[in-house]
């Protein structure tokens, strides 16, 4: 099957088959994230517990932030785990207690994205600085929606589709899928002498950061939720979820702001844990009719 150049080197990406996963092949979820971290030095993936957190990895260390409490209660706990040493330690918490979250690793901050308290979407947009131990509010992703997919390029971050659900205003409405791409630009600079109301000063510059307001060309050609994103070779990708297909799968070329399908996903299913690497994302697990023990990869090939 044919896939859209990402980039003019790349002429073809392709599924690959993976061995499926076991539920005995590690004995704890610390030996998850041990292998984890052998295989792909960055991850950001679901913690293999009853708790549903988000994850990273560096320099061998795993980052667990947030998650589920046995009474269903979000959680703001974010722990490191040190091979070495065998153990976790606790880091400072999360502003925003939330589990279901998204993170992303950028230089010496992790970056976390969405997630839910119970049933309300979090909007919560923070980072933890790893080298003074702090945390950082960023403006609020804009629109409420559950399930959405969160995606990183150089320059941008993207919060996906997921379900609306009905506003305090809107009482006739009911929950649906949608197809929003709402973009966050971290170039956008201003000279002024004093910052704005939300900022991040970087080199005697007041970066005035922002999310760009969602056009109609932007969207999705899929409304969709609960699906894997990430990016490959410049594009955002957005595979599988609850949608009229759930195999389908589209790309977004974001100097042309627009989308395109993509050959599509082998095991169609929803509720994946991915992992990103430079040239691979992989969707782990799921579910379709039933659970999922499926592993697949969408790779980038360059031309011979």
């Amino acid at each position: 099957m044919l896939w859209i150049s990402a980039r003019t080197d790349l002429t073809f990406r392709a599924w690959h088959p993976h061995p499926p996963t076991t539920h005995d092949s590690c004995s704890s979820s610390s030996d998850i994230f041990k292998v984890l971290v052998s295989h792909c030095g960055i991850v950001g993936a679901h913690k293999c517990s009853d708790v549903i957190g988000a994850g990273t990895s560096l320099e061998g260390k795993v980052y667990a932030l947030g998650g589920m409490a046995a009474d269903t209660t979000p959680q703001a706990l974010v722990r490191v785990y040190e091979p070495a040493k065998d153990q976790w330690q606790p880091l400072p918490s999360m502003p925003t207690p939330r589990y279901g979250a998204t993170s992303f690793l950028r230089g010496n901050k992790i970056y976390v994205l969405g997630g839910r308290q119970g049933k309300l979407p979090v909007t919560a947009f923070e980072a933890f600085d790893l080298e003074v131990k702090s945390w950082t509010r960023f403006p609020c992703i804009p629109s409420r929606r559950a399930f959405a997919g969160c995606a990183v390029t150089d320059r941008f971050f993207y919060s996906l589709g997921g379900l609306q659900q009905p506003g305090p205003h809107n009482f006739y409405s009911r929950p649906h899928f949608v197809s929003t791409v709402e973009e966050y630009d971290t170039e956008l600079e201003s000279g002024l002498e004093t910052p704005p109301v939300i900022s991040i000063y970087s080199k005697h510059l007041w970066r005035v950061c922002i999310w760009n307001k969602p056009t109609r060309a932007s969207r999705m050609r899929e409304r969709r939720a609960d699906f894997v994103a990430g990016c490959l070779g410049g594009r955002v990708i957005a595979a599988g979820g609850l949608a009229d297909s759930l195999g389908s799968v589209e790309s977004y070329n974001p100097a042309r702001r627009r989308w395109e399908h993509v050959a599509p996903l082998p095991s169609p299913r929803c509720s994946c844990a991915a992992l990103q690497t430079p040239h691979m994302l992989f969707l782990i697990g799921g579910v379709a009719q039933g659970p999922s023990n499926a592993v697949e990869a969408l790779c980038e090939r360059e031309t011979m």
